[in-house]
């Protein structure tokens, strides 16, 4: 068992209000410079669309992440050791600044510098790659909140998993229906840009597992942009280096949130740490589209085991490390609560981003303002969705709809349980019995609902103390240090004085 800690993050997408403070903050952070100005490391898409670049979730376009090789074994999909090199000079699967959009800004000072006339003058747009005149055709949030869906959302390679009758209903005007997806490099467990790199400038940082681009080594040849199937890597045309979110992992090493979570508006973002068995990483890529999801979540451990917590710190995990993965509201909601799922975790990259799905879009209307149930069935209102749990399925579990009816089944629960203390107009034989149905104690939905609800800081964010303050801690207070002293552990030499 190769045990490792990986900082990894939860968006909860039935609290995202689509206000892009998140891509703001990025974009002044890191991506407000020459060649950067395409770039938005984090955005925020509306689904269904085609999103950022365009239609970047249609691999048979851009080959990215991996695919099964045979029994037990996956290779990248768009190229290996021999199509690799052969594509140096050449690659068909690079998106164009066109999938992008390019970047423009106006000429401001021709308002000003216009001469006396009786038109108004008017700022023009101009590139911001040539300097020249362009007319806008495209940007990073061109089809935001569905305009011009009949062009864009009609065009979203999830609808496939959709029977005709189910894309007509979505696109009736009157049940006109979308939610937001905000996105940012997953720091995968199995990076499809790091194995497809040729210089090996891309690894992923043994601390904390954030994937980071060594800008001295990059050559950029940009087969990390073709294999990222999530598109979250980009070329900086003025430098000619490949560039990437990286977690603001500066931020984190001083105890801050990363700059998109730290402004959410919606409070929709987690982040802390897991353990997982690295040994295990080819083994899951490996499984059935459909049984990806459970398998990840069985490759991630338990940070309160005795042994697990024996081995990590034989490993070297730092003992500050674990007592973060213990308090980790990721684990709650992946592990513990099964509410949040991987993105297209049939790409095998193992993303460590998870997404709680959006609940939303659910029909509110039904007897009594409950939700609305039929044939006695405690949840049959899914059934009938406006957003289609085929949809969802075909986004966050590999086709897998019982994952997705799972933990949609345990938001409708939480609500119920809260609507009881709250207005107390439901049944306690039928709360009983929702919760039973839910896989859920009362316990279990308090404490989801107040994770959910009344987040502050310290939960939603659980940041493990970094070189520096470990540091600093085992000079001033060695005993602090104990290790697991409390499981009958020895303190690693590496912590003694």
């Amino acid at each position: 068992m190769n045990i490792r800690s990986q900082v990894s993050m939860v968006f909860h997408l039935d609290k995202c209000i689509g206000c892009h403070t998140c891509s703001i903050a990025c974009k002044n952070v890191w991506t407000d410079r020459k060649g950067a100005e395409y770039m938005w490391w984090n955005n925020v898409e509306t689904k269904p669309g085609t999103g950022f670049p365009t239609a970047w979730e249609d691999q048979d376009q851009y080959g990215g992440g991996f695919v099964q090789s045979g029994e037990g074994l996956v290779q990248l999909r768009s190229n290996g050791r021999y199509r690799g090199m052969a594509n140096i000079f050449h690659n068909p699967r690079l998106p164009q600044l066109d999938d992008y959009y390019e970047p423009w800004t106006y000429r401001y000072e021709d308002l000003f510098t216009a001469k006396a006339g009786d038109d108004q003058p008017i700022a023009r747009a101009v590139s911001l790659v040539t300097g020249k005149p362009i007319e806008i055709e495209a940007g990073p949030n061109w089809d935001d909140d569905l305009s011009g869906s009949p062009i864009y959302a009609a065009n979203d390679p999830n609808l496939e998993a959709l029977t005709p009758a189910q894309r007509a209903q979505m696109f009736e005007m009157e049940r006109l229906v979308f939610f937001y997806l905000p996105r940012i490099c997953n720091h995968c467990s199995n990076p499809a840009c790091v194995a497809s790199c040729p210089s090996g400038a891309l690894y992923k940082r043994g601390e904390d597992g954030v994937v980071v681009l060594n800008q001295d080594r990059c050559r950029g040849w940009r087969m990390c942009v073709s294999s990222c199937p999530y598109k979250k890597t980009y070329f900086n045309w003025s430098t000619g280096k490949s560039e990437k979110c990286v977690l603001c992992y500066p931020r984190l090493e001083s105890g801050q949130a990363p700059a998109c979570f730290h402004s959410c508006v919606g409070r929709i973002r987690y982040l802390g740490v897991v353990l997982y068995d690295a040994d295990k990483i080819v083994e899951v890529a490996a499984k059935k589209d459909e049984e990806l999801v459970q398998a990840q979540r069985d490759m991630i451990l338990d940070p309160k085991d005795p042994e697990i917590i024996r081995l990590a710190l034989e490993a070297g995990v730092p003992w500050s490390v674990i007592e973060s993965a213990q308090k980790s509201p990721v684990y709650k909601f992946v592990k513990e609560w099964g509410l949040a799922l991987p993105l297209h975790v049939e790409y095998r990259t193992l993303p460590m981003l998870f997404y709680v799905p959006p609940l939303l879009p659910i029909l509110g209307n039904g007897d009594g303002n409950l939700y609305e149930t039929t044939n006695d069935e405690l949840f049959g209102t899914l059934d009938r969705n406006r957003l289609p749990v085929e949809y969802l399925a075909r986004m966050f579990s590999g086709g897998n709809v019982g994952l997705i009816r799972y933990a949609l089944k345990k938001m409708i629960a939480v609500r119920y349980h809260r609507r009881q203390i709250t207005v107390g107009d439901v049944e306690g034989d039928k709360l009983t019995q929702i919760l039973a149905e839910a896989d859920l104690t009362a316990e279990e939905a308090e404490a989801i609902y107040r994770l959910t609800s009344l987040p502050n800081f310290e939960d939603r964010f659980v940041i493990p103390p970094m070189h520096r303050e470990e540091a600093i801690m085992a000079l001033t207070d060695p005993l602090e240090f104990k290790g697991a002293a409390g499981f009958g552990f020895i303190t690693p030499p590496e912590r003694q004085l």
